[in-house]
């Protein structure tokens, strides 16, 4: 079964059906339709990727505010083509099962629920002002969800997403790297014209002598965490890859290792302590080996590179619960207590606890408590728990070694992003939040195809294994071609 979303084509004159400009006009209408039988949601998704991973987050359209960075504007237009396309049945997304649907819908009737209420009383512009911006921002998260569940038609466009969002999330982590070892913000020259940043802010962090990078994100914790839940999504391409495409996978690899210490996050490196423990258990006793030679030996040559790094992030992690970052997310609790008190079903609003009037949270569970209330932080929960339980299913539902050990390193970035919303305001970060969506959607859509088709892999006629159990696959060549997706006629998201 084929779910994609097609662009309506322009209508058009038929070849032959009104002399010489008639037929001009009927082979351009042919040319705008071939065109367009080509942009299926993958396409449009990773142009929303690379939009995200290379504009920097911090450079808005002044207006909107937080809710108008280029890739919030992106989001938007993934949700009003999802919500055109459900207009016919001939182009709509909606076939068949999808529990994703209905945990998306709950997130976004708790949001609007919250809004509601917020509405009910007389509140301060600048907070009516950050609730807006919030059901901006909530649309375009759905909207990258529901497109990526329901729109990405096979498990090949789906391999072939997961490899431009690798490519994207080397390039940011090269772009930290050099701004780590240079202080110099290469993403300060990367400014669309147009666009304004959303608020001052320092071009680069310091935290014991160390350039802390953001690259394109808006904070070194985000960068840390983006990059950590890209990592086992690399990994899997680095362990399947492709005769002469070994290197390209290992630089990604090294670009993503390197570049997650120098962020000096704790967010992130307790972040791949949780990618491990959920990739670990499935790999083969060799690649175990491998990968535990390969982390001894990169922490080797970090300390000889930058002498002093890794002494900072043993310390980040030892001293849990008896520094001042610690002692200040602990000061949290009383304050959110006090305004749960008062409105503990829904919130006071989405974007409206806003840290120059009341305090920064560094913990998204609480801000969401805070802000949606509980049923706002069920339905949170219940997001991430899908992708979760998706992605697993994905793997026990495959016969596919490949597909099976993608659907792991889904779940392992579900479960990096799940943890690090516990130690930042992860939704008021616009590429981890962003991200989350993504994956959460890839994870969805990988859980579809899978039942759909438990044998199927993730490049044409690639060869299908019985063992469900075995090990990482051989690599094996790589088309000279992207696959591309015969459509049927008429079918046209303070560590």
């Amino acid at each position: 079964m084929v779910t994609s979303l097609l662009f309506a084509p322009l209508a058009g004159h038929r070849p032959g059906a009104g002399g010489g400009s008639a037929d001009r006009a009927g082979r351009a209408g042919q040319v705008g339709r071939a065109v367009a039988s080509r942009i299926d949601p993958t396409t449009v998704l990773s142009v929303f990727v690379a939009i995200l991973m290379l504009l920097p987050s911090r450079y808005v359209l002044g207006p909107l505010g937080a809710a108008g960075t280029p890739a919030g504007l992106m989001a938007v237009a993934c949700t009003l083509w999802y919500l055109s396309a459900l207009i016919t049945p001939d182009t709509t997304p909606v076939r068949g099962r999808q529990p994703l649907r209905a945990v998306v819908v709950f997130f976004v009737v708790s949001a609007l629920a919250s809004y509601a209420v917020m509405q009910a009383e007389p509140r301060p512009a600048l907070e009516i002002n950050g609730a807006d911006r919030g059901l901006i921002l909530v649309a375009g998260w759905a909207g990258v969800a529901l497109l990526a569940a329901d729109g990405i038609s096979g498990l090949e466009r789906l391999e072939v997403l997961r490899r431009r969002l690798v490519t994207g999330g080397s390039i940011v982590a090269a772009l930290g790297l050099v701004q780590f070892f240079s202080g110099i913000d290469i993403a300060g020259y990367l400014a669309v014209p147009g666009l304004t940043a959303n608020s001052d802010f320092s071009t680069v962090l310091r935290r014991d002598e160390f350039n802390r990078p953001m690259a394109t994100a808006t904070h070194p914790i985000e960068l840390g965490v983006v990059l950590t839940m890209v990592l086992p999504l690399a990994v899997h391409g680095l362990l399947h890859a492709r005769p002469g495409t070994v290197w390209r996978h290992r630089i990604q690899v090294f670009l993503l290792l390197a570049t997650i210490p120098m962020t000096v996050s704790r967010s992130a490196i307790l972040g791949m302590a949780v990618a491990a423990v959920v990739m670990v258990p499935v790999w083969s006793g060799k690649v175990r080996v491998v990968s535990l030679m390969v982390l001894g030996c990169g922490t080797i040559a970090m300390q000889a590179v930058v002498p002093g790094l890794m002494g900072t992030i043993r310390n980040l992690v030892t001293s849990i619960g008896n520094d001042s970052s610690t002692n200040a997310r602990t000061d949290d609790y009383s304050a959110v207590l006090t305004a749960f008190a008062h409105r503990p079903w829904f919130g006071q609003g989405l974007g409206t606890y806003l840290p120059g009037t009341y305090r920064i949270l560094d913990n998204q569970y609480l801000g969401s408590v805070v802000e949606t209330g509980l049923v706002g932080l069920v339905a949170l929960l219940a997001l991430l728990a899908a992708g979760w339980l998706l992605a697993r299913g994905a793997r026990r539902a495959s016969t596919n070694p490949e597909v099976r050990h993608l659907a792991q390193c889904f779940a392992a970035s579900v479960a990096v992003a799940a943890f690090s919303f516990g130690t930042f305001d992860a939704l008021g970060f616009p590429m981890v939040t962003n991200l989350t969506f993504l994956v959460v959607g890839c994870c969805a859509a990988m859980w579809r195809l899978a039942r759909e088709d438990p044998a199927g892999g993730l490049v044409p006629d690639s060869p299908d294994s019985p063992d469900s159990s075995a090990s990482p696959a051989e690599p094996w060549a790589e088309p000279a071609t992207e696959p591309r997706v015969t459509l049927p006629p008429g079918r046209h998201r303070r560590a």
